[in-house]
């Protein structure tokens, strides 16, 4: 999958468009400094909590991370996109 910094660029890149998480619901999400805010929320999911979660890469779901990361389901939909694959 890359390093992390290549990831976070692609996220970063990406803020704006149509994810959806694994049950299927659509979201976009904008960057705001280190913190992404899904539109779905609006509350800010710190840089470091996709770090986390990209250290335990692969997942088979949210459901690993639910206890380790805030915003689990878009933390997972957002990292496991085609889109952030180098």
């Amino acid at each position: 999958m890359g390093n992390f910094t290549a990831v976070w660029a692609r996220i970063e890149a990406s803020a704006g468009q149509e994810f959806h998480t694994k049950t299927g619901l659509p979201f976009i999400y904008r960057v705001e400094g280190t913190s992404v805010i899904p539109n779905r929320t609006e509350y800010p999911i710190h840089k470091s909590q996709f770090r986390k979660a990209y250290e335990l890469m692969p997942l088979a779901g949210p459901s690993e991370i639910n206890s380790i990361v805030r915003g689990p389901a878009y933390v997972y939909a957002i990292l496991t996109d085609w889109r952030m694959r180098v």
